[in-house]
């Protein structure tokens, strides 16, 4: 079998001084804080993935609207690679909604910039990082 890295989304959605962040219920990133995404699906572009993530898990409507940046996530267990994912951040504007943790989100809710980058909470990789490129967008 074949094995080749995963297309995901990432919905970056700051407003008003919060940026909206969901806690995974699931492995690889269970427990911690980070971007709504998941997998690009065949056929969908990476922003209506990004669209359709965001409403998935919080109910709240977004646009995207520019690419910020592309992460390459290689996890390894006992010198093997577990996960391969190609993330891409995607800039999206508050359309409309009341966050509400669905579909693979525990918990959905605003955060302020100021506690994403004190790390107030246990967040994903690079989550400060690219808060910080869509803030100077």
């Amino acid at each position: 079998m074949t094995r080749i890295p995963r297309l995901a989304a990432l919905a970056v959605l700051p407003h008003r001084g919060r940026v909206l962040l969901v806690r995974r219920a699931r492995p690889p990133d269970a427990g911690l804080w980070g971007y709504p995404g998941g997998h690009v699906e065949w056929g969908e572009t990476a922003f209506a993935a990004a669209e359709r993530e965001m409403a998935e898990e919080t109910g709240v409507t977004a646009r995207a609207e520019a690419w910020l940046t592309n992460l390459d996530i290689i996890r390894q267990a006992d010198g093997a690679v577990t996960h391969h994912f190609l993330l891409a951040a995607v800039l999206c504007r508050y359309v409309g909604g009341t966050p509400v943790a669905a579909d693979d989100a525990a918990e959905a809710e605003w955060v302020t910039f100021v506690d994403v980058e004190n790390g107030a909470r246990p967040m994903s990789r690079d989550v400060a990082a690219v808060l910080r490129l869509a803030i100077a967008r």
